[in-house]
């Protein structure tokens, strides 16, 4: 690609994904607490790191102690939660990187926010699915004990709704799936999507 810089205008996208060898896209993970989001991220991001790809992961502890930590849980702080997280994502596609989010992002009108700020082609909805009992088991925190005692109010999936996505781009069921199993197949549906074509 012949370089050409406007005096004007900052460096483009295009050049930046030339010069990492990467597409960005950002893959959106969403399902219930405990049910296995982040350590998807985690372990596809370290195989993305393998393959040479440059990779930013995001998830509620991260963001929550950081640029996000005036927020409560009420309806409008989540909305305005994941509003800020599609927006930094929103930066990293315009530099280049590949970035993961682990989001619960419980209601279908906040993920079609997400969707929009960060437009459509960059977007790529993964449904960690689990049915509640399962998340329960896996609860190292103690959070839906807590929740069902009432000590945490608006709790996705007991005290507060979560919609399921009526049309993810990959659903990943880790009731039925290991880790490993999990990762493999969301390698096999992210890669082509991120691999920059010569």
């Amino acid at each position: 690609m012949e370089l050409f810089f406007s005096d004007k205008k900052p460096v483009g996208r295009s050049y930046k994904e030339q010069r990492l060898k990467q597409k960005a896209k950002v893959l959106w993970m969403t399902g219930l607490s405990g049910s296995g989001k982040t350590t998807i991220g985690l372990a596809l991001e370290k195989e993305l790191y393998k393959r040479g790809f440059l990779v930013m992961l995001l998830d509620g502890d991260l963001v929550r102690t950081g640029i996000n930590n005036n927020l409560k849980f009420s309806v409008e702080d989540r909305k305005e939660n994941i509003r800020r997280i599609a927006e930094v994502s929103k930066l990293f596609v315009n530099c280049g990187v590949v970035t993961i989010n682990c989001f619960i992002s419980p209601t279908n009108e906040i993920r079609a926010m997400a969707k929009n700020l960060i437009g459509k082609d960059d977007f790529l909805e993964v449904f960690i699915s689990a049915p509640i009992e399962i998340c329960e088991t896996r609860d190292v925190k103690g959070l839906y004990a807590k929740a069902r005692k009432g000590e945490i109010p608006e709790f996705t999936g007991i005290s507060s709704p979560f919609d399921i996505p009526p049309d993810p781009d990959l659903v990943l069921k880790t009731d039925q799936m290991s880790v490993e199993e999990s990762v493999q197949c969301a390698l096999e549906f992210f890669l082509p999507k991120i691999t920059l074509q010569e």
